[in-house]
């Protein structure tokens, strides 16, 4: 795996966002085994909505349609929520992060926590034949 490795989903689509260690959504990293499992890493963050997006987003749903304003958000929350989860796999000596997901809960009525987690473990290249 490059230092600069791509998180990708179990289809192999990349998700556009750069890691020092390889993240994946699958139990297995093409061309790695996993030499040692170190146990949970997780990040989160919690946002609460803006009282002007409200409005805007308000405005936006009687046309339908995406709101940008939120979707921005969220994205900006998963990124923080995901570097906060590599910050901790890297504290526990990481070299990658297996079974990534994300769960939301409300906090409030107008705030939600984005946690991203998976398994922290450490990898080591397949020796060819």
């Amino acid at each position: 795996m490059t230092q600069d490795a791509m998180i990708r989903t179990s289809q192999g689509a990349k998700l556009g966002y750069r890691s020092p260690i390889p993240v994946v959504t699958t139990l297995e990293v093409p061309g790695m085994r996993v030499v040692q499992v170190l146990g949970v890493a997780r990040g989160n963050t919690v946002r609460a909505r803006h009282v002007g997006l409200d409005m805007i987003a308000g405005l936006r749903s009687l046309v339908g349609g995406e709101i940008p304003e939120y979707t921005k958000m969220v994205a900006e929350s998963r990124e923080q929520a995901i570097d906060r989860m590599i910050e901790s796999a890297l504290a526990m000596g990481a070299t990658g992060i297996i079974g990534m997901r994300f769960e939301t809960c409300s906090i409030m009525q107008s705030a939600a926590e984005l946690l991203a987690y998976g398994t922290a473990v450490v990898l080591e290249p397949i020796e060819p034949g």
